[in-house]
């Protein structure tokens, strides 16, 4: 199955001007990218003059959970800049993550009010996880079975399978309990646990992730993109041209 391969900017936040990125990015094959906050914090219209320029689409994007809470409207506007179709909320703040089940299950329900607002812009809602929505609670339960679960069944997924496994969950597990949620998957790799180097993340295919195991499954999901990150390369492109060549050796072209 052929997919959209896109990039998180985040990867090379480090490394300005985003116009030689966005170049670069084109170069080597990419589609599109997904911008976090800052990248177009200043003028979604000017990021959208860029990414147009380069050749480049956006499908989604990462912006902060509690402003989207607060002010839909205002990335709903954002989106129809920048072309994306899909709002990813990708964090909490360690003071904002619930303490109890029923907390994680009032964050899924405001994603479901949220959610609710954007689909009648034709938008769709992702949730991104990071390692802490898997450590499960005194009780026994995961903040994720417990959002998803407040969440309803129309709010998304983009998985961030070396996030699982920081967290001590099972990628593949993970895939298969939440496949039918995937709106977009990050594939991002981590080295051994306990690696310095670089953060401890690697390139796709350098890394843990058992990425032969999971690949079959993709086609599963409703994802039709998938997005590279690492989120402290020593080089981007080095990190942009390995993963994207891994995704080709994959099949992800078709």
């Amino acid at each position: 199955m052929a997919y959209k391969i896109a990039f998180q900017l985040y990867s090379a936040r480090n490394f300005p001007p985003l116009e030689r990125q966005l170049e670069g990015l084109a170069q080597i094959g990419y589609d599109g990218v997904e911008p976090w906050l800052p990248a177009y914090a200043a003028s979604a219209a000017d990021f959208r003059r860029k990414i147009d320029a380069a050749g480049l689409a956006c499908y989604g994007f990462h912006l902060p959970f509690k402003d989207l809470v607060a002010e839909p409207q205002r990335f709903i506007d954002i989106a129809g800049t920048i072309g994306a179709r899909l709002l990813i909320p990708p964090y909490l703040m360690p003071e904002d993550r619930p303490a109890t089940a029923e907390g994680w299950r009032a964050i899924g329900r405001d994603l479901q009010r949220v959610r609710d607002i954007v689909a009648g812009e034709g938008l769709k809602l992702a949730w991104h996880n990071h390692d802490f929505e898997y450590h499960a609670l005194p009780d026994g339960s995961r903040p994720i079975d417990l959002l998803f679960e407040g969440a309803g069944a129309d709010v998304g997924y983009e998985i961030d399978f070396a996030w699982v496994l920081r967290g001590g969950g099972d990628p593949l597990a993970e895939l298969k309990r939440y496949g039918e949620r995937m709106l977009a998957i990050q594939v991002k790799d981590t080295a051994p646990l306990g690696t310095r180097q670089e953060g401890g993340w690697t390139a796709m295919g350098d890394g843990i992730v058992d990425w032969a195991a999971l690949w079959p499954l993709f086609k599963e999901t409703p994802a039709d993109h998938l997005v590279v990150e690492h989120d402290e390369p020593a080089d981007w492109r080095q990190l942009a041209q390995r993963s994207y060549d891994y995704l080709v050796k994959l099949g992800a072209r078709g």
